[in-house]
């Protein structure tokens, strides 16, 4: 319905969904049995065999995704070891949900052929390694015509005003990555800023210089309902 209400707006969404793969013992894949790999810092978008932890599956997704038609963009080795990211968009309104959902499910298919398990906690390692999260990039026309950060500006202050609200709806045990470390803004505040990953709402560089485009909504958590977000963004 609301999707419906705004049709005219033409609101895009792009989805960051990220993820971790783990071995059918619960352990992330590749790492040393009841042990730790060496600390984050080589492997967000890494190459090699001992950064890149399961990139066949990770290719193996994203060329069933182009063939069933799911509209992906882009995907990266992620900050800790045995993460991973895909983009599903630029998708208008009730699409992007049904893109991500699709595109969910097939990751769990392919990932059963290689006898790995995907996880979509929010924070499945404990301690000094990233969360995962779904991060939810959004415009209207109005955004991407020129000098439409204004039309950003506007719809951030309203977001800032529903911030409760929205954490609400973006995920179960979000308060676990949400901490104002590893690349989060804190679950209790609400902050924006130019190409700050440490913001709730994060406007891209480019989008700065350009001064039009989108802005990404840090916030929800790997495992939210990408219908709920979308629904509330648009609401918002």
């Amino acid at each position: 319905e609301a999707m419906k209400a705004v049709a005219d707006q033409q609101p895009w969404f792009g989805i960051e969904q990220e993820y971790t793969l783990l071995d059918r013992d619960g352990w992330p894949f590749g790492w040393p049995k009841g042990g730790f790999p060496h600390p984050q810092g080589p492997y967000y978008c890494g190459v090699g065999a001992c950064e890149a932890l399961g990139r066949d599956i990770v290719e193996a997704h994203y060329k069933a995704c182009l063939y069933t038609g799911v509209n992906i963009s882009g995907t990266n080795a992620e900050v800790m070891p045995a993460q991973w990211e895909y983009q599903v968009g630029p998708s208008v309104g009730i699409d992007a949900g049904d893109q991500l959902w699709i595109s969910r499910y097939l990751l769990l298919r392919i990932a059963e052929e290689f006898g790995v398990q995907v996880s979509f906690n929010p924070k499945p390692i404990p301690g000094d390694w990233n969360g995962a999260g779904c991060h939810t990039n959004f415009s209207t026309l109005a955004m991407r015509e020129p000098n439409g950060i204004q039309a950003i500006d506007e719809a951030i202050s309203k977001l800032k005003l529903r911030h409760k609200t929205h954490i609400g709806v973006y995920g179960k045990g979000n308060e676990r990555r949400l901490t104002g470390r590893h690349e989060t803004a804190n679950i209790n505040q609400f902050n924006a800023g130019i190409a700050n990953r440490g913001a709730s709402i994060r406007i891209p560089r480019q989008v700065g210089e350009d001064k039009c485009g989108y802005l990404e909504d840090r916030r929800p958590a790997s495992n939210c309902d990408p219908y709920a977000v979308t629904d509330i963004i648009v609401r918002t």
